[in-house]
């Protein structure tokens, strides 16, 4: 057993999704494309009797991360920090449960590789209502597309090849739960018309066109997201809605050219990892 451990995981925003459920949720999860981004969370696991979960210094619960617990039959500390936006679309659930599963794998030694241990994530966040498909994008990296549903185990992935700027803004946050609970057919249909599309076309400026898409035929287009993204294509700029959020993500310098003052980061081109060795004195307490 080790002292500590530590990981970082991407923060990823949708464009677009469908919902693809399914008894086994490792199978379960959604087809649909996103962006890996450079800011992300930086989870800490210690070795415990006693089981502890801080995010930003705050003790929270979030059931997907104690799902991964479970699953690997580990106590531990878990200390998560973020500047990312939390329940606005950014997967900061899905990157503290594969995070933790991560770390906790190093402290542990379970042995378990990151396909392994990005099922066990991903099939947490399923059961736990946060999420279908965050936690296979975050391990990914970069911009990628989920050809098929479910973990890294039976899923299949593509990306585009391209990276970029990434500006966002946010006003608040649009229920999981409460959408991929509902009737989804709608979503399915709208979601799988623009993996087609993107598959066809695959480049930044075409997942941000189907994405807008998608956010206006499903009905989860809210009207500040709609006057933000209007204002960056006024201004000469690429936008779309994060999902789900009340968020808008765009492209090189859209928000700025559109008078906002966005938060800034890249796609990032790696994917979820191990971070620094156990003995690392910066690891935070």
């Amino acid at each position: 057993m080790r002292d500590v451990a530590q990981a970082f995981v991407p923060g990823h925003v949708t464009g677009f999704f469908t919902v693809d459920l399914a008894e086994d949720p490792t199978e379960a999860g959604s087809r649909g494309a996103g962006l890996a981004l450079s800011e992300g969370v930086t989870v800490t696991v210690r070795p415990s009797e006693d089981r502890e979960l801080r995010l930003n210094g705050e003790a929270v619960s979030v059931a997907a991360v104690h799902n991964v617990l479970d699953a690997l039959r580990a106590g531990g500390q878990v200390r998560a920090v973020t500047d990312l936006p939390v329940g606005a679309g950014f997967g900061v659930s899905g990157a503290m449960a594969l995070g933790t599963a991560l770390a906790a794998n190093a402290v542990f030694e379970r042995g378990l590789s990151a396909y392994e241990l990005a099922t066990i994530a991903h099939g947490a966040e399923v059961q736990a209502d946060t999420g279908l498909g965050d936690v296979v994008a975050q391990r990914h990296g970069g911009v990628p597309i989920r050809l098929e549903p479910g973990s890294p185990q039976v899923n299949k992935m593509d990306a585009v090849p391209e990276r970029s700027r990434v500006e966002y803004v946010t006003d608040g946050e649009v229920p999981t739960a409460e959408v991929i609970g509902g009737d989804t057919d709608l979503i399915t249909q709208a979601g799988t018309q623009s993996l087609s599309d993107l598959v066809r076309d695959p480049t930044l400026s075409t997942f941000v066109e189907t994405s807008r898409r998608f956010a206006r035929e499903t009905n989860l287009l809210t009207e500040w997201v709609h006057d933000v993204v209007r204002d960056v294509s006024a201004a000469g700029g690429e936008a779309t809605m994060g999902m789900l959020g009340q968020t808008v993500v765009a492209l090189g310098t859209g928000l700025s050219d559109a008078g906002y003052d966005p938060s800034v980061c890249q796609v990032d081109p790696t994917g979820a990892t191990l971070l620094a060795p156990p003995t690392d004195p910066t690891l935070p307490e």
